[in-house]
């Protein structure tokens, strides 16, 4: 187990720190606290899926983003998932304090949200819940964004056209302009319009393919790894356009896993019993269960995955640090029981969740292989 170094090296501490190196007002940093040298603009590159042991293994195919100057490895927090990790790069604060708390977590109208969709989870015609549970309340913390945009800075989020106010992005992205790509190409354009002006300028660009080839193919596959090859590309031209002055940043929000070991809570009546929701991906799950079940289901669950878990009360959990500090509010979004996977082992939902069950690639749990992110460091003085 890697417990998630918040307040000091985690994800969550990279755009405070790029506010502080812009001179911009940002959270004091603790002792010891990642720190950047001065510049005038910040560009952080976001590549889903690009965990710190998956570019050291692959480095070959990935010869510029090798080369960077590293200030990592930096720990994501937990869940190690999408929705969770930019929500915390977003606020600049650990999942427990922003309550983005998994893929699906139950939210405070009592529904088990689905966090990347923004819709009910494990529904066969999943509802929009936009409406019932609005993404500025669900997560009311002002982001490091719309800190920059109130100091002065030019600030752009530039990612997928389709991405655009979806609740995600109204989560854990709000503040500045949302400037919307096609691809690679305009990517890197939108993202040179973005710093390429006068005075401090905060750019936030993202591409998702690499996870998108993991979870298909497995990490390290053959498409995955040409995906990588596409990646480094795509940092080296940042790079080559970047403006005098700016900073590159280039980190991720994940590593993954090659699942092995399966066990199938929809099929397997011991992880069911005395069971209310099920929330969380393959790799961090979060058992919410009924009144009076909590010793029963811990035991089940302990019994059933055996070694191939970290299984424990939520208080547990909270009480030895895995969400970071958990403010009055947020302890209902935790499960009961919560369940980290450790070596490749994976608990799936085959009815509930028919595509993820069957994905090689999978990411969420506390292992290094998940934990760790790069961040690679490029300065055009």
């Amino acid at each position: 187990m890697l417990l998630p170094e918040y307040g000091v090296r985690s994800l969550a501490e990279v755009l405070p720190a790029a506010l502080r190196a812009m001179g911009l007002p940002a959270p004091a940093a603790a002792e010891g606290a990642l720190a950047l040298p001065p510049t005038r603009a910040v560009v952080v590159l976001l590549v889903d899926g690009l965990g710190a042991q998956l570019l050291r293994d692959h480095a070959a195919d990935a010869p510029f983003l090798s080369a960077m100057t590293d200030a990592g490895p930096l720990t994501v927090g937990f869940p190690s998932s999408t929705p969770i990790s930019l929500t915390s790069l977003g606020t600049g604060v650990p999942p427990g304090a922003h309550g983005m708390l998994g893929v699906s977590f139950r939210a405070p109208h009592g529904e088990l949200l689905d966090s990347l969709h923004w819709t009910s989870a494990g529904d066969p015609e999943p509802a929009d819940m936009l409406h019932v549970e609005p993404p500025e309340d669900l997560q009311p913390r002002m982001t490091m964004f719309e800190r920059a945009e109130a100091a002065g800075a030019a600030v752009t989020v530039v990612s997928k056209r389709e991405f655009r106010g979806t609740g995600l992005t109204r989560a854990a992205l709000r503040g500045g302009r949302f400037r919307g790509t096609w691809a690679l190409g305009d990517l890197v354009a939108g993202i040179l319009a973005a710093v390429d002006v006068p005075g401090p300028a905060l750019c936030y660009g993202y591409t998702a393919d690499l996870d998108g080839l993991g979870h298909a193919h497995g990490p390290g596959s053959l498409a995955w790894r040409m995906q990588l090859r596409q990646v480094d590309r795509l940092a080296a031209d940042v790079a080559e356009v970047l403006p005098a002055g700016s900073t590159l940043l280039v980190t991720g929000d994940h590593g993954m896993v090659t699942a092995g070991a399966r066990y199938d809570a929809d099929s397997d009546r011991d992880l069911q019993h005395g069971v209310e929701m099920l929330g969380g991906d393959p790799r961090a799950r979060h058992v919410y269960v009924r009144e009076g079940a909590l010793p029963d289901v811990l035991a089940a669950w302990r019994s059933v995955l055996g070694d191939d878990a970290w299984v424990v009360p939520g208080e547990q959990a909270i009480e030895e640090g895995w969400f970071g500090h958990v403010p009055d509010g947020m302890r209902e979004r935790i499960g009961d029981v919560v369940a980290a996977m450790r070596g490749d082992a994976v608990v799936v939902r085959s009815d509930a969740e028919p595509v993820l069950a069957e994905l090689p690639g999978q990411h969420g749990s506390l292992t290094p292989a998940e934990q760790l992110v790069p961040l690679l460091v490029h300065t055009n003085p």
